[in-house]
């Protein structure tokens, strides 16, 4: 049960504002650690010491982190606790691309195919490109792009109308592993470069640039991120 008592604030510690879910705010802030690698790959995360650093009960940390687990992100061991998921490896990396790429491209197409204006608007609002942050947090901004990039992704797929394979890719959670490799200003910006030419594609209707634009886009994305493992 959350208590409804005000606490004094924590020196040192990150304030997470009472919302109509304390829950998903908690996941947010959790989220954001993860995938910016404020927690790193592998580390034992402490209940107590998140319900000191956010200042909230014990309940909503729990439930965030068992959000967490379902995303693959943390992994809770019997009569341990909770770590956070350990990185991909390399040969896990190469699966992952190889799959992308036999799949998403073809998936492009077919989307574009598909294409109406209804569907143009979702992808353009999920892509990013129209709404570049200032704020200044980067591991914020960073994590938020890895969000939405999986959504866009995935909307991608679902106007593709392969359910089955929209599944598969989904089920995997490839976009939070992946991001989870770096943290590094240049993975969002150009990105955000190839969602522009994915959406030009798109907005055509042209599924053969469609196609071309995924592909470029996925193996731009792997060159992005290789770099992480020369340093492991």
């Amino acid at each position: 049960m959350i208590s409804t008592r005000p606490k004094e604030p924590l020196t040192g510690t990150t304030q997470i504002p009472r919302a109509n879910s304390l829950a998903g705010d908690v996941y947010e802030a959790i989220f954001n650690q993860l995938m910016s690698l404020k927690i790193a790959p592998g580390a034992r995360i402490t209940v107590d010491n998140l319900v000191r650093e956010f200042n909230v009960s014990h309940t909503p940390i729990r439930e965030a982190l068992g959000r967490l687990e379902g995303e693959g992100l943390v992994v809770k061991q019997h009569l341990v606790g909770y770590r956070a998921a350990p990185q991909i490896t390399r040969h896990r990396f190469d699966e992952l691309y190889e799959l992308r790429l036999l799949l998403e491209p073809a998936g492009a197409a077919k989307a574009a195919e598909a294409m109406n204006d209804e569907k143009l608007d979702i992808l353009t609002e999920a892509a990013g490109v129209m709404t570049r942050s200032d704020n200044r947090d980067e591991r914020a901004n960073y994590s938020a792009f890895a969000r939405k990039d999986a959504i866009f992704h995935d909307r991608i797929m679902e106007f593709a109308g392969n359910e089955l394979i929209r599944e598969m890719l989904t089920f995997q959670h490839t976009h939070f592993h992946i991001f989870r490799l770096m943290f590094h200003r240049r993975v969002t910006e150009e990105a955000l470069g190839e969602h522009q030419t994915l959406l030009d594609a798109f907005a055509a209707r042209d599924p053969g640039a469609a196609a071309k634009a995924m592909h470029i886009h996925i193996e731009h994305s792997r060159d992005r991120l290789l770099p992480a493992f020369d340093e492991i």
